[in-house]
């Protein structure tokens, strides 16, 4: 994933790592420094020409980020992007490896349709123009875990462009105050990965593992729309989604830069052109390679391949082999519900508000939860929405824990939200319960509540005299209350309560004591 970029921020014209106001990205004053051409991979030493710009209002931030990001993602496939070697995950080193991921002279390519399926789900996907024709190239750059010295891409002519990704950031502090904005993403393209270099400082040595090399990537190019670190990670979490809606790729991704680059600026420092990784230990980027310039990459196009021709339904020959074509409009009709779907169902047919539409959907595994809670329960899907999102995933934040992990299963939350919907426990009782079950005694709710003596009180003349007879051994709350104290009718509440160790609804007394007090 590329790093973002700071930008100067003045009417009609952008710059790339400078400061916000009338100030280079050193010291104050115009922006004269070295700044991005526009294109994907090349410096430019150009200088710009002096420019007056506005003094930054009082409040605004210093620094304003512009986001652009270039992202790689595995394609899940069986197999690699050129070769039949199979793509498994912390295999012992150098296992999977063919000769053609090795490099060895007179191997080559044969391409995976899998991948090229994926692509084209994917760049549908995203409303992305597919080209017919598309054409594979070289891309040299010399590294110990890149054994043929290039790698496979598509640089000239990639297989999908011109689309866009939708996604939803909150503007506000309340959760309500959600917009969405949308991010134009200029090109998905095909290409193999490199191997993997494994450094050992203690040896001062660098071991290379190629079982990675050779596997298929979607390269996608999301041009620089997003203005903070914050939307950034939202896009990448809709995309993300996107892509395992799509079973294109399991898609495990992370942002992180902004701030790195603004203390490189403010210390006197200068932002290289160069590929970082997130170490998650240190919990920064860490530099990787000098980031080449384009024409230091050398492309060519792949001789080893022809163009990469997909049809339609109108243009498919006749007689064509269906194993040797890929129809786009058989991919469409095998597209899934996506994210932005699944909200705007989520919201008609529960009556969720669109902010509890999106939680459901960003934790991972949440709305199968949900869902199978839905099909379990006889309770309203608000109040189902209510404890999946407050109580649950609340429990799960407090022990950081996924929701696989879960030691209430949707079937155990199903029938507590049974037991509460027919009034058979009230609700403090049933936050009881639901910590019993998160302890994981192997106990169902009905069992809990009846070993804990929870069943809601059932007789109303018994309730009737509890409270009457709290009313008269209070004299001084009931005084208050009829003195304009709102909060002593909770106290008498909650004195009814204890009274019936916790097994009245707190409704039903609060209508009992009332009726009482107004008679």
């Amino acid at each position: 994933m590329a790093a973002p970029m700071l930008r100067w921020c003045c009417p009609g014209r952008r710059f790339a790592f400078a400061r916000v106001g009338c100030g280079s990205c050193h010291r104050r004053g115009p922006p004269t420094g070295s700044t991005s051409n526009g294109k994907r991979g090349q410096s430019s030493v150009a200088q710009q020409p002096h420019i007056t710009a506005q003094k930054p209002r009082k409040g605004e931030p210093e620094w304003a980020a512009v986001v652009g990001l270039e992202i790689h993602a595995q394609i899940a496939s069986n197999s690699k992007l050129f070769s039949g070697s199979q793509v498994c995950f912390a295999a012992p080193p150098n296992s999977l490896v063919s000769f053609f991921d090795a490099s060895l002279p007179g191997t080559l390519p044969v391409l995976n349709r899998r991948c090229v399926e994926a692509a084209v789900m994917t760049g549908l996907a995203l409303d992305c123009h597919i080209n017919r024709k598309s054409l594979f190239d070289r891309k040299h750059y010399f590294y110990a875990d890149l054994p043929a010295g290039y790698q496979i891409t598509q640089q000239r002519l990639p297989i999908a462009v011109n689309g866009s990704l939708a996604y939803s950031v909150y503007v506000g502090r309340k959760p309500s105050q959600m917009v969405t904005r949308t991010v134009r993403v200029k090109q998905i393209q095909l290409e193999q990965d490199s191997g993997k270099s494994l450094h050992d400082d203690l040896r001062s040595q660098t071991l290379i593992d190629l079982n990675r090399a050779g596997i298929g990537l979607l390269e996608l190019v999301l041009e620089p729309d997003m203005s903070c670190g914050e939307e950034a990670a939202t896009a990448v979490r809709e995309l993300q989604l996107i892509l395992q809606a799509l079973g294109t790729s399991q898609a495990n991704m992370a942002d992180y830069e902004i701030q790195r680059q603004i203390n490189e600026l403010e210390n006197g420092g200068e932002i290289l052109n160069e590929t970082r990784s997130f170490d998650f230990k240190l919990g920064c980027t860490v530099p990787m390679r000098d980031k080449e310039g384009k024409q230091d990459y050398r492309f060519m196009p792949e001789p080893n391949l022809p163009p990469l021709l997909l049809y339609d339904s109108g243009s498919l020959p006749s007689g064509a082999d269906p194993q040797q074509v890929i129809n786009i409009d058989q991919l469409r009709e095998r597209l899934p519900e996506l994210p932005r779907v699944t909200r705007q169902r989520l919201v008609q047919q529960y009556g969720m508000l669109p902010e509890h539409s999106c939680v459901l959907l960003n934790e991972v595994g949440l709305l199968e939860f949900f869902q199978n809670v839905i099909k379990e329960t006889r309770a309203e899907p608000k109040k189902v929405t209510s404890w999946v999102l407050n109580t649950f995933l609340g429990f799960l934040k407090q022990q950081n824990l996924a929701v696989s992990e879960s030691p209430v299963t949707p079937s155990a939350l199903a029938e507590l939200l049974d037991l509460l919907d027919r009034k058979a426990i009230s609700a403090p009782a049933a936050k009881q319960v639901f910590e019993e079950l998160w302890r994981n005694e192997g106990k169902t709710p009905a069992q809990i509540v009846a070993e804990k003596k929870l069943e809601l009180l059932q007789d109303p003349e018994a309730l009737e005299q509890l409270c009457r007879s709290t009313l008269e051994a209070h004299p001084d709350v009931v005084m208050d209350l009829k003195r304009g104290n709102p909060r002593a009718i909770n106290k008498l509440i909650g004195l009814v309560r204890k009274a019936t160790l916790g097994r009245a609804d707190p409704t039903a007394i609060k209508e009992v004591l009332e009726r009482q007090l107004s008679s």
